[in-house]
């Protein structure tokens, strides 16, 4: 049997990958990784290591072989079912954040994972904070982490706006599906394995998009902001989208790479 830095040497993954592997299958931090890096391997945890490991070369992304990734400091439960959190939606969240009065009341729509309303909430926790997916299965780990992580979200099953007639918010946040039917990205890297459906319109990346603009009006009370993420090429047509639907103050703000990233604008009522 190989010591422990041999196994994860011979592994053929990326040193990160095969560190975060091995802490799940181990439950042993780096810290001691480096202090027993030369000790004879389990069997037990080197089996388990080479099974994550060959799913890994083979594509799997490590955030679904584990069930969690991180986000805005908390480690959200993840599954194919849902996409997984990046930290450019941290953008998102932030933004929403600074335009939320004390109380208000927010809506994210397409929830997935459910990162970006419980971190709202346990960030505020004065806010009122609601949350749609049209998924039942995505929507099982929304309220998972919800609870795990304590915060109060009350969630709906809703194709967009459909489950909320006669409410009204004050922001309405979304990181709706953006990306092009045929963009070459959909067959590369972890977006294989993600959820389609989660990932694109089927169209051309503004579908839903342009669903959201038009829907968001009837439903935001008077100065509420609609915020919402879109691909890096997005910007101009998501700020036109805006602005003909009656939306002021439009604008693009970009994430820590300089790329468009989050659309937005304030509904006078």
């Amino acid at each position: 049997m190989p010591d422990y830095q041999t196994l994860l040497a011979q592994s053929g993954l990326e040193r990160i990958d095969a560190q975060v592997l091995f802490s799940h299958v181990s439950g042993r931090n780096r810290a001691w990784l480096i202090a027993h890096g030369q000790d004879e391997a389990d069997a037990a945890i080197a089996a388990a290591f080479d099974t994550l490991a060959a799913r890994r070369r083979a594509g799997e992304p490590v955030a679904y072989l584990v069930g969690q990734r991180e986000f805005f400091g908390r480690d959200f439960k993840v599954s194919p079912a849902v996409l997984i959190p990046r930290p450019d939606t941290e953008l998102l969240v932030e933004l929403a954040l600074a335009r939320a009065g004390q109380g208000a009341q927010l809506v994210d729509l397409g929830t997935g994972s459910g990162c970006i309303p419980v971190t709202i909430k346990l960030e505020r926790p004065d806010l009122q904070v609601s949350a749609v997916d049209i998924s039942p299965t995505a929507l099982v780990v929304a309220t998972a982490n919800a609870a795990v992580l304590g915060a109060e979200v009350r969630f709906r099953q809703s194709d967009w706006f459909a489950a909320l007639a006669g409410q009204r918010f004050d922001v309405i946040v979304s990181n709706p599906p953006y990306i092009e039917q045929h963009d070459a990205h959909l067959a590369q890297g972890d977006l294989r394995f993600e959820p389609r459906n989660a990932l694109t319109d089927e169209g051309d990346g503004l579908v839903h998009i342009r669903s959201i603009v038009a829907g968001a009006p009837a439903y935001l009370l008077p100065q509420g902001w609609l915020l919402f993420e879109h691909g890096y090429d997005q910007g101009e047509a998501s700020r036109a989208l805006l602005a003909a639907a009656g939306f002021a103050q439009v604008q693009t703000w970009a994430d820590l790479a300089g790329l468009d990233r989050v659309s937005g604008g304030q509904w006078q009522g």
